[in-house]
């Protein structure tokens, strides 16, 4: 699995964050999304698709 996130798309929700925190955190100064690992341990991958899925402006995407 391999992440990637369009920051110009992040709107801030921080719905990532709170599925896979392991994976996914924020900036402070502007709430975008800051991805902590693009490959994330496979024990992770169920996290990071329900993140794909909530997040609301569709900014995170993942390859498999």
């Amino acid at each position: 699995m391999n992440i990637t996130i369009d920051e110009d798309k992040c709107c801030g929700a921080g719905q990532c964050v709170l599925v896979a925190p392991e994976v996914f955190d924020q900036r402070d100064e502007d709430g975008v999304v800051v991805l902590l690992t693009a490959r994330p341990a496979e024990d992770q991958h169920d996290a990071v698709r329900e993140a794909v899925a909530v997040c609301p402006a569709a900014a995170i995407e993942v390859q498999a």
